[in-house]
C-alpha cells in the first residue's frame, strides 16, 4: 500500500543519500542537491528527496515502474485534477522531478485541531471531482479495470497473510466455503455499481494541502483504476488513524449520496449505507492482508498496529447489515492478538 512523499515528522528518516546517477541527471535538468532531504516512506521501493526550492524528486528503481505514475497524471492533469506537475522524467532508471505541493497532508492538518467536517467535506466533493473528470474524459486510454478477479486477489491477501501467516491457521473446508460465499457478496456489490474513476489509496497521508490554494491535491495516484464508485469514499472514511464511529461515517457518506442526485440512478439511502458498508470491507479485509504481509514479508512490524482498527471495521460492518450478519460467527474467533503477545 502506497504511502505519502509527505511524511511527519515523527516517521522515521531515510537514510539513503542520493545515488551519482540522481546527482548526474538532476544536475542535467539544472537542479542542485545541496539542500536535498530525504523524505521517510516505508510502504514502497519509491524513495524521495525534496530539493529546494520547491521541488520533490522521486526515485523509482526497478522493480518499481513509473510508466503507470506517469500515465496516471498525464491523465488527472489534463482533466484538470488536483495533482503535482511532473516537471521531467527518466524512464529507465525510474526518476521523476515533481512539483512541490507543500509540507502539510491531511493527517496533519486534522491532528493540529482543524474542523474536521469542514476538511471532509472537501475531500469528498475530490472524490466527486475525481469521478465527474472520469466521465468527461472517456475519450482518453481508459484507467486499467478493477475486475472481480483483481478484487478476489485482495481478498486472498486476508487468507493468505492474516489467517495463514499472523493468525497461523487454515481455514477448515467449510469456513473456506462460508467465506468464499462472503466474497462473492462483496464482489457482486462491486461489480454491480457504477464504474467511475477510482484514486484506490485515498486517505490522509495521500491527501496534499496546497501551500498557494490551500486546498486538497492528490499524491500516490499510481494504482489508479476504472472501479466502483464507493471506493474512494470507503477508504476516507474507514480510516487508519482515526475511527469516525458508524454514525459520522454515515452522516458523510449520505452527504456523497446527495451529491449524486441529479448524475447517476440511486437507492433509498439504507441501501446505499449498505453497499458503502460492503465495499468498505472488501477494502478492510484486504489491508488486514497486507499489513501482515508488510510486517513478515518486508519486516515492517509497525503495521500490525494497525490491526486491531481495521478488525473494529470488519465486525461493524457485519454487525450494520442483516445480509452480513450469518457471517459473524465465522469471524468470531479470528480476532488479532495485539503486538507483542
Amino acid at each position: 500500500m502506497p504511502q505519502s512523499f509527505l511524511a511527519s515528522n515523527s516517521r522515521r528518516a531515510a537514510a539513503a543519500p542520493l545515488s551519482p546517477a540522481a546527482v548526474h541527471w538532476l544536475a542535467q535538468q539544472g537542479v542542485t542537491v545541496a539542500s536535498a532531504r530525504a523524505i521517510p516512506g516505508d510502504a514502497s521501493g519509491r524513495r524521495y528527496w525534496r530539493l529546494s526550492p520547491g521541488l520533490i524528486f522521486m526515485d523509482a528503481p526497478p522493480p518499481e515502474d513509473i510508466l503507470s505514475f506517469l500515465r496516471v497524471q498525464h491523465r488527472f492533469a489534463r482533466a484538470a485534477l488536483p495533482v503535482p506537475r511532473v516537471l521531467a522524467a527518466q524512464i529507465a532508471l525510474g526518476f521523476v522531478l515533481l512539483e512541490d505541493l507543500g509540507n502539510d497532508d491531511f493527517k496533519t492538518v486534522l491532528d493540529a485541531g482543524a474542523d474536521v467536517d469542514r476538511w471532509m467535506q472537501q475531500a469528498i466533493t475530490l472524490v466527486l471531482n475525481l469521478q465527474q473528470a472520469g466521465q468527461r474524459q472517456a475519450a482518453l486510454p481508459p484507467l486499467p479495470f478493477f475486475s472481480p478477479a483483481r478484487m478476489q486477489d485482495e481478498l486472498t491477501l486476508f487468507t493468505d497473510w492474516y489467517l495463514g501467516r499472523h493468525l497461523g491457521l487454515v481455514p477448515s473446508p467449510q469456513q473456506s466455503i462460508t467465506l468464499q460465499t462472503l466474497f462473492a457478496v462483496l464482489l457482486n456489490n462491486a461489480a454491480a455499481q457504477p464504474q467511475v474513476w477510482v484514486h484506490r489509496d485515498f486517505h490522509a497521508r495521500n491527501l496534499i494541502i496546497r501551500r498557494d490554494t490551500g486546498l486538497l491535491a492528490m499524491i500516490d495516484f499510481q494504482d489508479a483504476v476504472l472501479g466502483p464508485w464507493t471506493y474512494d469514499l470507503a477508504s476516507l472514511l474507514w480510516d487508519r488513524y482515526w475511527d469516525w464511529g458508524r454514525a459520522q461515517r454515515d452522516a458523510w457518506a449520505l452527504d456523497f449520496l446527495a451529491a449524486h442526485q441529479h448524475a447517476v440512478a440511486l437507492s433509498s439511502p439504507t441501501d446505499f449505507l449498505r453497499r458503502v458498508g460492503r465495499m468498505a470491507l472488501q477494502r478492510n479485509l484486504k489491508i488486514l492482508g497486507i499489513f501482515c504481509r508488510l510486517a513478515y514479508r518486508d519486516g515492517k512490524s509497525g503495521y500490525l498496529d494497525f490491526l486491531p482498527r481495521f478488525w473494529t471495521y470488519v465486525v461493524d460492518a457485519l454487525d450494520a447489515d442483516p445480509l452480513l450478519q450469518p457471517y459473524q460467527e465465522l469471524f468470531a474467533p479470528w480476532q488479532p492478538p495485539l503486538p507483542g503477545r
